[in-house]
C-alpha cells in the first residue's frame, strides 16, 4: 500500500518515505507512528492508542512521545506551529488532517498470487534491508523479557541511523516473538535480504547477549558474536551493545552487498569496453 499526500509518498511494502521521488531518512518508530496516523486519519488518536500500537504497550514519557511526533512532522515538512498535516487536539490526541490518496502497490500483488496460502511475500526494496527478530530469553526469568525486548529496540534504532539500510520496524518483526522461525520465510514475508537474531542469558548480576547476522535468501551466516556486561546500569549496557552491533554489522553488510554486486553478470557488454 502507498499513501500519497502533497509531494510525499509513504510506501508500506518498501517501508520508505519519499518527497518528490527522493527518499527521506526516518527512524523505524517514527515511520510506524506516521503510518498509524495515516491509517487512522478519520479520527483523533489518543496517547494510549499510540502506546498500544507503536510502542507495543510499553509506557513511555510524554517527552518521548512528543519528540517522535515532532520527528514525524519534520519528516513531512510540517511543524508544531503550522500543524497543516499533523494536528494536536488538546487533552485528546493527534490526527493526520492532510489530503491523502491510497494506492495498491502492484509489485506486491505478484508475490501474493504466486505464494502458497498463508505465506504472503513482499518484494525486496532496492536498498539493502534487514529485520531484527525478537531476542530469545534463555534465562528462564520472565522478568528479563523487558530487557531482551529493549535490547532489540535499541539495535533497531542504531541500525536505522545507517542511511543506506532499510530497517524493518519493531512492530513487524515482533510478530515472530516466541516462534521458531525459518529465516528464509522471514525474508520472504518481510521483504528483507538480511535477518539479525540473538539471545539474552543472565547469570547473577551479569548478562550475555549473542547475535548472528544471516542472509535470508540462502540462510548463510555472515557474522556472529557475543557481548558480556553488568546489569548495574541496564540502559548504559543496552546502548553499548546496540552501538557495537551496529558498528560491526555495517561493514559486514557492505561486504555482503559488494559480493552480491560482483556476482552479477552484466547485460550490457559495452560495459567491459568502458
Amino acid at each position: 500500500m502507498r499513501f500519497l499526500f502533497g509531494e510525499h509518498v509513504l510506501d508500506t511494502a518498501r517501508r520508505e518515505l519519499r518527497r518528490g521521488g527522493s527518499p527521506i531518512a526516518v527512524e523505524p518508530q517514527v515511520f510506524d507512528l506516521l503510518l498509524y496516523l495515516l491509517q487512522n486519519r478519520e479520527r483523533v488518536v489518543s496517547k494510549d492508542d499510540l502506546l498500544a500500537s507503536v510502542w507495543g504497550g510499553r509506557i513511555v514519557s510524554d517527552a518521548t512521545l512528543d519528540s517522535r511526533i515532532a520527528a514525524a512532522r519534520r519528516a513531512i515538512g510540517d511543524s508544531g506551529v503550522g500543524q497543516t498535516l499533523i494536528r494536536t487536539f488538546a487533552r485528546k490526541g493527534v490526527r493526520f488532517v492532510g489530503e491523502v490518496r491510497e494506492e495498491v502497490n502492484s509489485a506486491a500483488l505478484v508475490p501474493e498470487m504466486a505464494a502458497e496460502p498463508g505465506q504472503p511475500q513482499l518484494a525486496l526494496p532496492e536498498k539493502p534491508s534487514i529485520a531484527v527478530l525478537p531476542f530469545a530469553n534463555l534465562s528462564g526469568d520472565p522478568e528479563q523479557e523487558y530487557f531482551a525486548d529493549g535490547m532489540v529496540e535499541e539495535i533497531i534504532t542504531a541500525l536505522s541511523r545507517i542511511r543506506w539500510l532499510v530497517v524493518i520496524a519493531r512492530n513487524s518483526s515482533f510478530t515472530y516473538k516466541g516462534q521458531a522461525v525459518d529465516v528464509k520465510q522471514v525474508g520472504r514475508e518481510l521483504g528483507v535480504r538480511y535477518v539479525l537474531e540473538g539471545s539474552v542469558r543472565k547469570a547473577g548480576g551479569r548478562v550475555r547477549i549473542a547475535g548472528q547476522l544471516i542472509e535470508a535468501e540462502t540462510g548463510a551466516h555472515l557474522w556472529a558474536d557475543r557481548f558480556d556486561g553488568s546489569l548495574e546500569d541496564v540502559f548504559d549496557l543496552q546502548d553499548k551493545v546496540a552501538s557495537s552491533v551496529a558498528g560491526v554489522i555495517e561493514p559486514a553488510l557492505r561486504a555482503a552487498e559488494t559480493a552480491r554486486s560482483a556476482s552479477r553478470r552484466t547485460t550490457d557488454l559495452s560495459a567491459y569496453d568502458l
